[in-house]
């Protein structure tokens, strides 16, 4: 029997690719944005299923980093800033790409992304290379010309860092503790692509944990191992899962230790979140620009001291393509292919659709009923059009785990059918029992 090769497996994952991309179009998950104009390179907006499972993403993030944990709190910083805070955290001078031009097509590129050759004309033919910055730079002001210079943030990290001493007064945390931040962020990229994986909008879901320097090792691993679980547990595969540590020589410049998270794309691993040892830097960095203390006084030792910080950085926008891309699956069923996403139920746009089998009043108005008894506890949908089939072969297609149809014979014996989107399994259940059986399926999963 042939083994399959590895270009195989790359075939395969590039159709994955398409058919994702595809689906997300053709469902409403994302969609290129100002298309009616033909386009804005590098830019998507999400449509009503998309937004919804970028905000379960981002939930899901906040309820395992904030809810569950009693030593994080939440900040949501502002996305301009001054000079003054990126000139200290040393973006205005290092946070750049080396920029290339090819002579023969005119195309841009990142120089250490392009291996010597142009991708797109084949030419071996680019000027030297210079330093590009990535921040987006603005006014800010009434008129043009004459407003302060302001930037837009390109991660969410130095609002928390300048707020560091506000957060732990009011708060009355001491380390270790942590601050987490959902929010958006610009990066002007060179050469954006992969669908959503490199944008320059997009949404970062960061946590700053200010711990005493001599335990920061032992929480960069806790957090390392903390953050690859949750990937694991809303539905990466572990296969498809790695922790990329990186060399002494590759560390950024602050950075103590560095682990990437790493999910098999189409294209090869590539990162998902960044966990990193940044020791001291960025808060003595700031105290020393802005002339404020951002230490922390132990009274038990009767020292003070500058806590080191452990950053987990992920980007909502790719760990939501790392599950769509997970999720999607096909089988076939009567003969013909089933395209499915098996979405964990948390992440899932819509988590239950009440399926009426008939438009006529006397289904509709049951299958209403229990559409409002549903909607208390779970993202819900009604569809009433179509042959059932069809709209069972719609809600897999989105990744709804659970279909509940009412049908003439629950005017009867008041129950339903549920059914099951993986096992495509149906069991009829009382409607006075379906609230409290689709949470214990939840608690289940």
């Amino acid at each position: 029997m042939a083994m399959s090769s590895e270009s195989d497996h790359v075939d395969s994952q590039n159709e994955t690719l398409e058919k994702v991309t595809s689906l997300c179009k053709r469902r409403g998950f994302i969609f290129p944005s100002a298309e009616i104009y033909g386009g804005f390179r590098s830019t998507y907006d999400y449509g009503p299923l998309g937004a919804q499972m970028l905000r379960n993403v981002k939930q899901e993030w906040w309820r395992s980093i904030v809810q569950l944990r009693d030593d994080v709190v939440g900040l949501d910083a502002a996305i301009l800033g001054p000079p003054a805070v990126w000139a200290a955290s040393g973006h205005l001078e290092t946070f750049t790409d080396p920029l290339v031009d090819c002579k023969s097509c005119n195309e841009r590129w990142r120089e250490d992304k392009i291996d010597g050759v142009c991708p797109k004309c084949g030419s071996t033919d680019f000027t030297e290379a210079r330093a590009f910055n990535l921040m987006f730079k603005t006014q800010a002001g009434p008129v043009e010309g004459e407003g302060a210079t302001a930037y837009l943030r390109p991660e969410t990290a130095q609002g928390t860092f300048t707020n560091f001493a506000n957060v732990m007064t009011t708060s009355r945390k001491k380390p270790p503790f942590g601050i987490a931040q959902i929010g958006k962020s610009f990066r002007n990229e060179i050469t954006p692509g992969n669908f959503v994986f490199r944008t320059r909008e997009f949404e970062q879901m960061e946590l700053e944990f200010f711990v005493p320097p001599a335990d920061s090792a032992t929480w960069y691993d806790y957090w390392v191992e903390a953050r690859y679980e949750w990937y694991l547990r809303l539905g990466i595969p572990e296969a498809d899962l790695r922790k990329n540590v990186a060399a002494p020589e590759d560390l950024a410049h602050y950075s103590l230790g560095t682990t990437d998270l790493e999910y098999r794309f189409p294209w090869g691993f590539d990162e998902l979140e960044g966990v990193a040892n940044r020791g001291d830097y960025d808060l003595s960095a700031h105290a020393r620009a802005s002339g404020e203390k951002l230490d922390y006084f132990d009274q038990s030792t009767g020292e003070a001291y500058t806590p080191h910080v452990i950053e987990p950085a992920a980007g909502a926008t790719r760990a939501m393509m790392a599950f769509l891309l997970a999720a999607y699956a096909e089988d076939s069923v009567g003969g013909e292919v089933r395209a499915l996403l098996r979405l964990h139920w948390r992440l899932a746009p819509i988590q239950v659709a009440v399926l009426p089998l008939s438009k006529k009043p006397e289904i509709e108005g049951p299958a209403r009923e229990v559409l409002a008894l549903l909607q208390q506890d779970f993202l819900c949908d009604f569809d009433a059009t179509q042959s059932i089939g069809k709209r069972y072969r719609r809600q897999d297609e989105v990744g709804t785990p659970w279909c509940v149809t009412v049908d003439f014979d629950t005017l009867e014996d008041g129950c339903v059918t549920l059914r099951d989107r993986d096992s495509m399994e149906q069991v009829r259940i009382a409607i006075a029992d379906l609230r409290v059986e689709l949470k214990r399926r939840c608690d289940a999963a």
